[in-house]
């Protein structure tokens, strides 16, 4: 039957707004010289194999040592704590790449695993302003950027990029950014770090 999830999207990486990854088809050093991100989706509407996801949510730990393209990435998954086994199975065969879609193209680059840990997992915003948590793990908030017609409340957004969400990003700065799992540790609210936001639809 194959799978398909759709929802919203949240990142936060510890890259200086614009993140350089983003711009150079993730050839680029990251400004810190490694690349640590929390990428948080939840799901609207979803299902594998028949078995539905509907209203899960995950989020996607990775550490990169240098730019993402030379691989050698470090990635951890929180899964909704409402996930039963086989949701949870399913969530990290579709996060991994193996069941095809958007990682896909990830998954030669990762070469540690790092596990699954079970939290719940809190999406709130709307507009230009959005925060996810997940337990005591992650605990991210960002603001796009309005674009020329502040008025309309749309963000200024970059397209045909190579990232899994979305080929079409709304740009953002993390006002808040902040977590400690499998060994990748950031914090950061200076309000100058980079964030995305976007709607995403996957499917293999």
């Amino acid at each position: 039957m194959g799978w398909n999830i759709e929802g919203h999207y949240v990142e936060t990486c510890n890259c200086d707004f614009l993140c350089p990854c983003i711009t150079s088809n993730a050839t680029a050093k990251p400004t810190e010289g490694e690349c640590k991100a929390a990428l948080a989706f939840q799901i609207e509407n979803g299902q594998k194999d028949g078995l539905k996801l509907d209203g899960l949510s995950f989020v996607v730990l990775l550490y990169s040592p240098g730019p993402m393209a030379e691989g050698n990435l470090k990635v951890g998954l929180i899964i909704d704590e409402h996930a039963d086994d086989n949701q949870t199975e399913a969530i990290k065969q579709i996060t991994s790449g193996s069941e095809g879609g958007p990682m896909e193209f990830f998954e030669p680059l990762v070469t540690e695993f790092a596990g699954i840990e079970k939290r719940p997992i809190k999406f709130e915003g709307e507009g230009l302003n959005f925060s996810v948590s997940a337990g005591e793990l992650v605990n991210q908030s960002i603001e796009g950027l309005p674009d020329a017609d502040e008025e309309a409340g749309d963000p200024i957004y970059l397209e045909n990029v190579p990232h899994p969400a979305n080929t079409k990003l709304a740009l953002a700065k993390a006002t808040n950014s902040e977590f400690h799992a499998f060994g990748i540790n950031w914090e950061d609210s200076t309000g100058t770090r980079n964030g995305h936001f976007q709607r995403f639809a996957w499917a293999a």
